[in-house]
Formats: structure tokens, sequence, C-alpha cells
């Protein structure tokens, strides 16, 4: 089983690339931001491979990061999504915004990838919700997001008056042009931090945060 090939980056094309290892090349399938961070023949690289053995033919799948190819794996254990619609949701969402979107509930970051409508990005949601919260959290959600967001959902515990404060900022903000997974951890951040302020006082300082 081959989980790294570090060689000459010979040829690019599409969504893959052949890396020669040793003067044996090898095609490995990559999603576009992993393709992007590739050097330009014919220089060294090193990727991350998950290796899919079928009947008929041995796969290779590699990513630049180890968050990238820990998300391929996860999307591919739901229903429906092969090993192809994985690397095109990937292609199309960073695993940051992915872990975003699962919280906020949108639908977006994966329709947006070719193979994906409607009903199994919503069944993405579904399944992934339970499995997401044993992905490390994205580089990008800051120490002080998090603790907030962990505060806000502790506070809230069964009660839903905090949860419905969160969907109608997130509608209201969805309305006004912004995606719910850029929206949701500044509109989490900002209920835990300002306990007890109304729908108006959370949009207001939501639009100032993204408008940046």
């Amino acid at each position: 089983m081959i989980g790294q090939l570090t060689g000459l980056v010979s040829h690019i094309e599409g969504d893959h690339c052949l890396i020669d290892v040793n003067g044996v090349g090898y095609v490995v399938s990559v999603s576009s931001h992993t393709l992007g961070l590739l050097p330009r023949p014919p220089e060294v690289a090193r990727v991350l491979v998950e290796t899919i053995v079928r009947e008929d033919a041995i796969q290779l799948f590699g990513f630049a990061e180890a968050d990238e190819q820990a998300w391929f794996r996860l999307l591919t254990t739901v229903q429906g999504v092969g090993n192809r619609v994985a690397l095109a949701i990937l292609s199309a969402s960073r695993p940051s915004l992915l872990w975003q979107a699962v919280h906020a509930e949108d639908r977006t970051a994966f329709t947006q990838a070719a193979g994906v409508g409607p009903k199994l990005a919503t069944r993405l949601l579904t399944e992934l919700k339970s499995k997401v919260a044993r992905m490390p959290a994205p580089a990008s959600m800051s120490g002080q997001s998090l603790a907030a967001a962990g505060g806000a959902a502790a506070g809230r515990g069964g009660s839903g008056g905090t949860d419905g404060l969160e969907q109608d900022a997130l509608m209201a903000l969805e309305g006004l042009g912004f995606r719910r997974a850029e929206s949701w951890p500044i509109v989490n951040r900002l209920i835990g931090e300002n306990a007890g302020e109304g729908l108006d006082v959370i949009i207001r300082l939501a639009l100032r945060e993204l408008a940046r």
C-alpha cells in the first residue's frame, strides 16, 4: 500500500500529475488545491497518498496536506460519495470551509462541486454532523473563536433560544449575500461574547466584521 510519494513532478495535466520516483512514474489524481501547491516540472515534490485497490485498477489520490487527506477519507464514508466526487468537493472547497459549512448547515460548499446536487448535499450535512466532531478544527479558526463556539454550545444545552437567534442572524446575513459557512463562525462567536443582546445587535456586529 502506497502512503506517500517523493519524486520529480514530471507532468501535470487536468486533475492529475505524474510523479517519477527512481524511474517509475506514478499517476496521481489530485484536487485543484494540491495541484496549485505542486512545484512546476521537473522539481521534487512530496505528496501524501491514498491508495484505492479495485479488481480492475489501482488508483492513487494525492494530497499536499494531511487535513485534506483526512477529509477525503471522511467524505467517502458518506453513501453516494465516491473517490472522484470527494476529490471534486475538495477542489471546490477547502477543509476549513467544509468544517464551517457542516456546523452552519450550509449546502453551498458541497453543491458547488461537480456531481453534488441538493439531495446529496443534504445527506452530506446529515451524515457528517456527528463525524465532523472527530475532525481537527481548521487552522483558520482562531483559538478565541473556537473557545467562544464551545462556550456558546455548552450554554445552549437544551435551550432553543440561542439556536433561534443564531439561525435568524444567519438567514438575515444570507439574504444580504453572505454565505452561511462564512457567517457562522462570526455569528456563533458574537452570540457567545454578547449574551443577552438582540438580533439587531448581532447582525450589526457581524456586518462590521464581514465588511472587512
